[in-house]
């Protein structure tokens, strides 16, 4: 959250307050956003119309419409984790997001659903993905979830868990794959993501961290090759109903 500045109102010898207009005719007053003054630097802000719709939601006390259940990815279902695992938030405008982060269940789908909605868990992440390619959101991406064991990485990451287990190659499979290069193309489209292993990377590489997931059989190669090739793909043409 940016800080309300403030400053004193310049004053004539009289001790009224100046009345002199701005080159755009906009009172030099400070512009009332929920009865607080958005000042800066000694003299009073003029902000256009479309930037006070992008900030209203900054003062204190004021947040994001939200609609319980709303997806972030339309290829996803929703099912809601613990409140004690996420912190809530209004990315990306008070984090920046630019990193997604690479995940392992260390057990099967529904049993990280599971821990996701234990709220003694104390750890989740955005999305799920399943060894048949399904994808559940527990998350929204606005919010910080509790996933790498650093707070400057959660507040700035999306994290994707992957149903298996680090030591078997088998679990990592081709549906699995080609759904979160899926996921993880269009929330580097949303937030500007390049596709590199710079942005894209994996939990043992989050600094401080002790996991190793997504381990040594996780295909990088494999997988940058797909989130580009989703990147580009057409979108998908609507289908049409015959009338009568």
């Amino acid at each position: 959250m940016g800080n309300n500045g403030s400053t004193r109102a310049s004053r004539k010898p009289s001790g009224r307050p100046s009345r002199k207009k701005s080159a755009g005719g906009v009172s030099r007053r400070a512009l009332l956003i929920g009865g607080g003054a958005v000042v800066a630097a000694g003299t009073a802000v003029v902000l256009a119309r479309d930037e006070v719709k992008r900030a209203w939601w900054r003062v204190p006390g004021v947040e994001k419409p939200r609609k319980p259940g709303e997806l972030d990815y339309a290829g996803a279902t929703w099912v809601a984790a613990s409140e004690a695992n996420w912190r809530r938030a209004d990315r990306p405008d008070d984090y920046g997001i630019d990193r997604v982060i690479i995940h392992v269940t260390q057990g099967s789908f529904d049993s990280a659903v599971r821990v996701f909605q234990d709220p003694a868990h104390r750890a989740a992440t955005h999305y799920i993905v399943g060894q048949d390619g399904r994808v559940v959101q527990m998350i929204r991406e606005l919010d910080v979830a509790y996933q790498a064991g650093n707070r400057s990485f959660n507040e700035r990451a999306i994290g994707i868990e992957h149903e298996g287990f680090v030591d078997r190659p088998k679990d990592l499979t081709k549906a699995m794959y080609e759904s979160s290069a899926r996921l993880t193309a269009s929330i580097c489209a949303r937030y500007d993501i390049p596709i590199d292993r710079e942005h894209i990377i994996g939990h043992v590489e989050v600094p401080g961290t002790d996991h190793t997931d997504p381990g040594p059989h996780w295909d990088w190669d494999r997988y940058l090759k797909l989130v580009r090739r989703a990147a580009t793909a057409p979108a998908p043409t609507p289908s049409v109903r015959a009338s009568g």
